[in-house]
């Protein structure tokens, strides 16, 4: 069950719905009410334009599931079962060649965002998808683990400033990934400057998603603003099917 409104997509049971941050891989509820739910949060997409259909391959969104649970090491996460089957739904939908993704801690988010092109759940080829962590222990632990499931290179984690490596990237972007931490103060505020660093390499129809919509909401007003302004982007959702939120954004 959820509630619509033209910019929301909002479980019913969003608040109640808590994550085992230390325990990423615990069933939090039966996988036919985690499908029927992001199916819902993929047909108001649709509704708004923001994704062209709702169809993604449920077989091998298991497959690359199964595969992160076996190998990856994750410390801990915020990212719910249902946020990783809406981030990898998204890329299997929309196909970014390219995806720069800022801030992707132990490379959990990243690889639900990448799991669409590389590794044993593919559904199509990209050409370059960069997840950016500014810490260099974790952004070798995210490189190691990656690797993994991607031993082709196309999905690649490096240490850098996310504002810098989208200054500087050389192509235009296809999928934006926002999950960073400003330093001085700014932590979630961070995501307005990438977004508007990055903004002129937007390919037309990207997406850019930007995780705690919700409970970062706050730090988040400005960019919330920006994206919710049809002056910058054609249209842009909250879903929220869990505590943190996820703001769905199309250029």
């Amino acid at each position: 069950m959820s509630d619509r409104v033209d910019s929301e997509f909002r479980a019913a049971d969003w608040d109640s719905y808590k994550m085992a941050t230390r325990d990423p891989f615990v069933e939090l509820e039966p996988v036919d009410a985690e499908i029927a739910l992001v199916d819902d949060a993929l047909a108001a997409l649709v509704a708004r334009g923001i994704i062209p259909h709702a169809r993604y391959d449920r077989g091998r969104f298991m497959t690359h599931r199964e595969a992160v649970r076996a190998v990856f090491e994750i410390p801990w996460t915020a990212i719910t079962p249902r946020q990783e089957r809406l981030i990898w739904a998204l890329s299997a939908i929309t196909q970014p060649r390219r995806m720069v993704a800022a801030g992707v801690f132990c490379g959990f988010t990243f690889i639900c965002n990448a799991g669409a092109a590389v590794g044993p759940g593919a559904t199509y080829q990209a050409e370059d998808l960069v997840g950016v962590e500014i810490k260099a222990q974790e952004a070798q632990r995210a490189e190691r683990n990656v690797r993994l499931i991607d031993p082709t290179g196309v999905a690649r984690v490096i240490a850098e400033d996310a504002v810098q490596v989208v200054a500087d990237y050389p192509a235009q972007i296809d999928l934006l990934y926002l999950d960073a931490n400003g330093d001085r103060g700014r932590g979630k505020g961070i995501y307005l400057e990438i977004l508007e660093v990055a903004y002129d390499r937007l390919t037309p129809g990207a997406l850019v998603l930007a995780h705690n919509s919700v409970n970062a909401a706050e730090k988040l007003a400005d960019y919330l603003a920006f994206v919710r302004d049809s002056a910058h982007m054609s249209a842009s959702v909250n879903v929220i099917l869990d505590p943190e939120g996820l703001e769905v954004s199309v250029r």
